[in-house]
């Protein structure tokens, strides 16, 4: 063995996963587990650990993996982490806690994310399930969202022995887990499903097609409801578009859309809400969100091109996605801007007319910024266009909750050290915050949130 060197994970031929939907990523079996797990150093003062933005205790619970001591590992996980299985398979490792890995000076780091992943799909098929030892608190907590953010925030405050309900405006819990993030990544039934079992295992109720702000506020939640804290998870479903000419054409979708379709609603399948399938679809934008949408679309059929207005280093999507969407036959059109979306005598989608880039002085993120090539539009013929520009918060519950301050994006206003709001009793984490952003650190969160509502609840006392 090359401790070196990570212990390879089994995936789908390209091929072949390009034409289905089932998992890419096989993940690994016990003995290749335990293999990898010998490869950690078990560092005392550990960086993978401050790198993780739920603080889960990584030397530990790798340790067990390699000892072969999984349902031990699994608790060690469960102690702060709600969804392990997700997390595994979605999280961003290579910049979080793999990429503090001192392994990983030397060599390749330890795969935590795909060890994670062992862990929790062991744990599943073994039936084993968090425990709840916490005495129970006289205290109701209403969380807004089934998302990654409020299902953390739900399974700490369960943990705590508060008596928790969330509200789920769909008719299906997980938020962003279920309608944004394709089956070949997070299968729902086999991952997404069980996890959200495990957080009702811990006492936690679901309330689902109920829309606060809509349905009632969350003033009604505090005065008539009798909640004593709320947490806002409610995400980031307001898709943004580029403003450019033609944008209104049929055949314009937003990724958010296309996605939900696909994931929410199976229309990829026989379904009453079929999606449009284009023989030739462009999607814009770099991010893991536009990776999704194009491999979806190729799944359904297309030829698909992705058209970005920086390089691939600038690229924001995992490194992981690029590759597998190359692999599977994704065209890039990198340093490639849109200027106008082109349309046919009925209003449909005909092509997509772009500049060419080049790359400036970095801009406030640190990336280079782009700048047009005068003189250099081209056409490219589609008749599908998905625009994948980033998400913002939806308003209405700011717009129907008094005293909750939010700033110019829309997103609402929290103290960074517990979640807490403008709002006497009221929290909030995740996209909602912070805009559209990552997984884990929705869940970090709903972590950190949790841990202020206990203290803000355990202050006011009886």
């Amino acid at each position: 063995m090359d401790v070196l060197k990570k212990v390879p994970v089994r995936e789908q031929d390209p091929k072949v996963r390009a034409t289905n939907f089932e998992e890419v990523c096989l993940g690994y079996n016990k003995e290749e587990a335990m293999e990898e797990a010998s490869r950690c150093l078990n560092c005392k003062n550990a960086q993978c650990v401050k790198g993780c933005p739920v603080s889960i205790s990584i030397p530990d619970f790798i340790k067990e993996v390699k000892e072969g001591n999984f349902e031990e590992a699994y608790n060690v996980i469960t102690k702060s982490s709600s969804l392990p299985a997700v997390c595994g398979r979605v999280c961003p490792q290579e910049n979080q806690c793999e990429g503090k890995c001192i392994r990983g000076i030397k060599g390749e780091a330890v795969s935590i994310g795909k060890l994670e992943r062992f862990v929790a799909d062991w744990a599943f098929e073994n039936g084993i399930k968090p425990s709840v030892n916490a005495e129970k608190k006289n205290k109701k907590v209403a969380v807004i969202g089934s998302g990654p953010s409020g299902l953390s925030c739900a399974g700490d405050l369960a943990k705590m022995g508060y008596d928790v309900t969330v509200f789920e405006a769909l008719h299906e819990l997980g938020g962003v887990l279920v309608y944004g993030i394709p089956e070949f990544r997070l299968p729902k039934e086999k991952v997404v499903k069980k996890e959200i079992e495990n957080v009702k295992a811990l006492g936690v109720k679901f309330e689902k097609n109920t829309i606060i702000g809509k349905s009632f506020t969350i003033d009604e939640l505090i005065d008539k409801y009798g909640f004593d804290a709320v947490f806002i998870g409610s995400g980031a479903g307001l898709p943004k578009f580029m403003g450019i000419p033609g944008e209104n054409a049929n055949g314009v979708f937003s990724a958010n859309e296309y996605l939900t379709r696909s994931n929410l609603m199976k229309a990829f399948k026989e379904s009453d809400t079929p999606i449009m399938i284009g023989k030739k679809v462009i999607v814009v934008g770099g991010g893991n969100v536009a990776m999704d949408a194009a491999r979806t679309a190729l799944r359904l059929g297309s030829e698909v091109h992705i058209v970005y207005r920086r390089s691939e280093e600038e690229l924001p999507a995992r490194v992981e996605e690029v590759h597998h969407a190359k692999e599977e036959g994704i065209i890039f059109n990198l340093l490639t801007n849109p200027v106008e979306i082109l349309s046919d005598e009925n209003g449909w989608v005909s092509g997509i007319k772009c500049i060419k880039m080049e790359l400036g002085e970095p801009d406030e993120s640190g990336r280079r910024s782009p700048v047009e090539i005068k003189g250099s539009e081209f056409e490219i013929e589609c008749d599908a266009v998905i625009m994948s520009l980033g998400t913002s918060p939806n308003p209405l519950i700011s717009s129907t909750t008094k005293g909750l301050e939010i700033n110019r994006r829309k997103c609402i206003v929290v103290k960074e050290e517990n979640g807490e709001t403008s709002k006497d009793g009221v929290f909030a984490g995740g996209d909602a915050v912070t805009g559209a952003a990552t997984v884990i650190l929705a869940m970090g969160a709903g972590r950190t949130a949790a841990k202020g509502i206990d203290e803000y609840l355990s202050a006011k006392g009886n």
